[in-house]
């Protein structure tokens, strides 16, 4: 926490370091500044004629400042060229950053269409799932069809068998029960078929 502290107290420093050369290079780079600069040059060209100091020492005290103020302006454009550099280097970074990110979200769009045509595969192969169901469900109806007939067979052969057949009791309730046997299995065919047929459906 005390790291933080510090690193955003130089930030704030830098930033104000900042503010102020922008400030002073906005400032020499207006017409202000050279309204300032042309009333002090008359100022000092005038101050021998209202007073006892001689031109040479005038313009020795005049080219120093001058000569100081080209230096403090040449570091100061210096440091905004700096400063203009660091963002630029700041800028390409970004660039980088920003086309790294493209590359990745390209490689994530690639992903999803593969995702996407390996679900339309899984699709195709489960239209024909459903399809192959369909057809074994038919054929089971069609065996469940072809049972009920059978069964109706049996149930006509049952009755005709137990109007004809007066005299020979025994063989009759032998036959009988054999038919009953054979219904009881073919009705519990059925019910095991009708259990699929339901179960395919859902």
């Amino acid at each position: 926490m005390k790291k933080n502290k510090t690193k955003n107290k130089n930030k704030r420093k830098g930033s104000n370091l900042i503010n102020i050369d922008e400030k002073i290079t906005n400032l020499m780079g207006s017409m202000p500044s050279i309204f300032i600069h042309t009333i002090l040059f008359v100022f000092f060209l005038i101050l021998p004629l209202l007073t006892k100091i001689s031109y040479e020492s005038i313009l020795l005290i005049l080219t120093t400042i001058v000569s100081l103020e080209a230096i403090y302006l040449a570091l100061f454009i210096q440091i905004s060229i700096n400063r203009q550099a660091q963002a630029l280097e700041e800028v390409s970074e970004d660039i980088e950053d920003i086309q790294e990110d493209m590359e990745e979200i390209q490689e994530d769009v690639e992903g999803i269409q593969e995702d996407v045509e390996e679900v339309s595969k899984d699709l195709v192969e489960i239209q024909e799932d459903v399809e192959e169901i369909n057809a074994s469900v038919d054929e089971i109806e069609k065996d469940v069809e072809e049972i009920s007939e059978d069964v109706e067979h049996i149930q006509e052969e049952v009755n005709d068998e137990s109007q004809e057949a007066i005299s020979e009791e025994q063989k009759e309730q032998e036959r009988k029960e054999d038919q009953k046997l054979r219904l009881e299995k073919l009705e519990s065919m059925l019910t095991q078929l009708i259990g699929e047929i339901k179960d395919l459906k859902k």
